[in-house]
C-alpha cells in the first residue's frame, strides 16, 4: 500500500514538473531555451520512460493501420474546420490572410515539411502517447485522459502570451487526444495535428504560435 501511495505520489509530482511548472517557467523567462529544444529534450525523457515501460504497445507510437478507416473522417473535419478558421480570419483580419505565404513562400514550404517531424510528432509523443500510457493510475479512464491532456496541450501554449493560441489548442488538444484513444496511433493523431497547425499557419495566424515565447 505504501509502495502505491508513493509511485502515485512519484507520478503526480513528474506530472506537475512536466505540464506545469515547465510551462510556467518558460512563461516567466525562467529556462535558458527555445521552445523546440526543450520540447526535444522533454520528447526524449517521455520516449525513454515509455521504452522501459514492459505494459507498453510499441506499435502505438506508429500503427499506420490506423489510419486508413479514419482517414475520411479526419479529412472531412479538416475541411469544414479550416473553411471556418479561414472565413474568421479573413472577415476579422484580412491582413493576415495567407500573409505567411505571401511574405516567404520559401520558408513556408520548408515548415510545412519540417514542422510535422520536429514540433507535432515529439508533442505527440509527450501529450498523447505518454500522457495516456504513463498515468493511468490517476487518471483511469480515457475521458479523463482525453480532458486533461487537452488541457495540459492548451496550457502549454501560455509562453505565446495569446490567448487565440490557447483557445485553438484546446479545442486541438481535445480532438488529437481523442483521436489517439480511439486508435491508438501516434501517427494518426499526429497527421490530424499536422494538418491543423500547417493550416493556422498557412492561413495567416502562424504568428500566434510562435511569437512571445522568449
Amino acid at each position: 500500500m505504501e509502495v502505491k501511495r508513493f509511485s502515485k505520489f512519484g507520478l503526480s509530482l513528474e506530472f506537475l514538473v512536466i505540464f506545469l511548472f515547465l510551462p510556467l517557467a518558460f512563461y516567466c523567462h525562467l529556462i535558458p531555451l527555445s521552445p523546440i529544444p526543450a520540447l526535444w529534450l522533454v520528447a526524449i525523457y517521455c520516449f525513454a520512460r515509455l521504452r522501459h515501460d514492459a505494459s507498453f504497445d510499441r506499435r502505438k507510437l506508429w500503427n499506420l493501420a490506423a489510419f486508413h478507416p479514419r482517414a475520411q473522417q479526419i479529412f472531412l473535419l479538416f475541411l469544414v474546420s479550416a473553411i471556418g478558421v479561414g472565413l474568421c480570419v479573413a472577415y476579422f483580419a484580412p491582413q493576415l490572410l495567407f500573409n505567411f505565404i505571401k511574405r516567404d513562400p520559401i520558408f513556408w514550404a520548408l515548415l510545412m515539411v519540417l514542422y510535422p517531424i520536429f514540433s507535432v510528432y515529439p508533442q505527440g509523443v509527450v501529450y498523447r502517447a505518454f500522457f495516456f500510457q504513463r498515468y493511468q493510475a490517476l487518471l483511469p479512464n480515457d475521458y479523463w485522459r482525453i480532458a486533461i491532456s487537452a488541457l495540459a496541450f492548451s496550457f502549454v501554449h501560455i509562453i505565446f502570451r495569446n490567448p487565440i493560441a490557447v483557445s485553438l489548442t484546446l479545442i486541438g488538444g481535445v480532438i488529437f487526444a481523442w483521436r489517439y484513444a480511439a486508435t491508438g496511433s501516434l501517427f494518426t493523431s499526429a497527421f490530424e495535428h499536422a494538418l491543423y497547425g500547417c493550416w493556422m499557419f498557412t492561413v495567416g495566424l502562424g504568428d500566434f504560435f510562435y511569437k512571445g515565447a522568449r
